[in-house]
């Protein structure tokens, strides 16, 4: 991704959020490369923890089309749980109308994805096969998944709801869905209906080990300096925080 298109997705999605919905973001939010120099080491757990913009096009080259648009509050920490002992997680989840979220699941992250308002939300659903879902280290050096043809099982605000394999929950504004380990989910915003703010409650995560794919390409983009960043993807961070 080039970084004017990851500058202009981050100025325009805290516009969306302070200037449309009335919810400021936190002051890390709008730093940009000299307030991340400047940070000392009370500042630490943003970088350990993965705080902050987390923008991917999942290898796809089309934002637009395949994309997400993501801002993590708060987490702990697969690696230190002494240091960092908080058990979940929470992010915004900002997906453009028409945008598709590739299948993927997680082995250890169990999450409820929460429509806060805009548009709905199509979710289609398979459960990972068991083999695919033991193959942790076949998922980390990139070799893809698998779908199982068995009927998913999730909650739905509460309610138990059975699908077949490829069938789909819509999130209307207000509603929720939680979606355990193995279960396989890709979603889009629903055309023609506007963009759609999730909010993701969780456990602890971490995206750099915790997700398999099904067909997509990298979770982290590769940034093509086109221009100056006015702010950082948590990726970023190894390069800026403390004046590196």
């Amino acid at each position: 991704m080039k970084r004017s298109e990851l500058n202009r997705i981050i100025g325009k999605t805290i516009r969306f959020m302070e200037e449309e919905k009335g919810l400021p973001m936190p002051g890390f939010a709008h730093w940009g490369p000299e307030d991340w120099k400047k940070a000392g080491e009370d500042y630490q757990e943003l970088v350990d923890n993965m705080l902050g913009w987390d923008i991917s096009d999942f290898g796809s080259g089309d934002f637009k089309k395949i994309g997400l648009t993501i801002f993590t509050y708060r987490n702990g920490n697969f690696h230190n749980k002494e240091k960092y002992p908080k058990p979940y997680a929470e992010k915004l989840l900002l997906v453009d109308d028409g945008q598709i979220l590739p299948y993927h699941y997680h082995w250890s992250k169990m999450e409820d994805i929460i429509n806060k308002g805009g548009g709905d939300l199509v979710i289609t659903l398979y459960n990972a096969t068991k083999e695919d879902f033991e193959d942790v280290e076949g998922g980390r050096s990139g070799k893809k998944g698998t779908f199982d043809t068995t009927p998913v099982t999730v909650s739905v605000d509460g309610h138990t709801v059975t699908v077949p394999a490829g069938g789909q929950v819509t999130l209307k504004p207000g509603e929720s869905i939680t979606l355990k380990p193995g279960q396989y989910h890709s979603w889009q915003g629903v055309p023609g209906t506007g963009p759609v703010m999730l909010f993701e409650v969780s456990t602890t995560n971490d995206d750099t080990i915790d997700n398999r794919f099904h067909t997509a390409g990298e979770r982290i983009p590769e940034i093509i300096e086109d221009e100056e960043p006015k702010y950082l993807i948590f990726a970023d961070y190894k390069d800026y925080y403390g004046n590196k």
